[in-house]
């Protein structure tokens, strides 16, 4: 059985399925090393425009495996560093792919599955998901994916989240800004579809200076460089193929040539 199913439709949305229903898509060095593998290649192939990542079965992913987390307990220094040192380079190739990622949310988000969750641009979630940064029941702590938390819901929320490791309602991550939007379980696929078609929509090479960009700013950051690194990035793009090909599509009142 494939720990990660990739699947790549014709419109170029590349559907990355972890696949470990009966644990809860709980990860572990297999999977890890396969998201990041999958991610680097949506990342460097042109025909991708949107990433989808989702869980097969009843839950998103549970977060670190327990096998897993019982071999790094009685494994050195050296090798735990190792091990989150490759997590930490998953997270972050999902985090600052050029494409723009969602993931698909539903029934357990937990620990690292939480971390997932908020290193992806958008998540859509079932109203009924549950969600816990839950690494301190087991004596440890979220450090990889705090920065990816801590952007999504600001940094006490994220500390309290982490000290109480207390399970969320759907409603609250919403509310927190750890999932962007909440539907009925039986509207999920549908409401996911709904913001691909969004994505979809925009341009491809803008979305990507999107992300280059905003990775770059800071919202407390008004100051002269902030100022000089947005004037100098609208500039540049501006004058690019794909905003001529925009412009004009307003101006003529038609689809834009990247629109599916």
């Amino acid at each position: 059985m494939e720990i990660l199913q990739t699947e790549v439709d014709a419109r170029g949305v590349a559907r990355l399925i972890m696949n470990r229903p009966a644990r809860h898509n709980a990860f572990d060095e297999a999977l890890i090393e396969a998201l990041h593998a999958a991610v680097e290649r949506c990342a460097a192939d042109p025909a991708v425009r949107v990433l989808l990542l989702c869980g097969a079965g009843a839950s998103f992913s549970a977060g670190a495996d327990i096998d897993w987390m019982r071999r790094a307990a009685s494994a050195s220094e050296a090798d735990n560093r190792a091990d989150a040192e490759r997590f930490a380079a998953m997270l972050h190739a999902l985090a600052s792919c050029p494409k723009p990622s969602v993931a698909r949310v539903q029934g357990l988000a937990l620990g690292g599955g939480v971390g997932l969750a908020c290193a992806c641009d958008i998540a859509v979630a079932a109203s009924d998901a549950r969600f816990a940064v839950s690494e301190a029941r087991f004596g440890i702590l979220p450090a990889v994916i705090g920065p990816y938390l801590m952007r999504a819901v600001g940094p006490r929320q994220a500390q309290r989240l982490a000290l109480t490791a207390e399970r969320v309602s759907a409603a609250e991550a919403l509310a927190l800004g750890m999932v962007q939007r909440l539907v009925k379980p039986s509207m999920l696929d549908e409401a996911v579809e709904a913001c691909v078609l969004e994505l979809l929509a925009s341009g491809p090479q803008a979305q990507a200076e999107i992300k280059a960009l905003f990775a770059q700013l800071r919202p407390d950051d008004l100051g002269p460089q902030a100022r000089a690194l947005t004037a100098n990035t609208i500039a540049r793009v501006r004058a690019t193929p794909e905003a001529r090909e925009g412009f004009s599509a307003f101006v003529e009142k038609r689809s834009p040539a990247w629109k599916t």
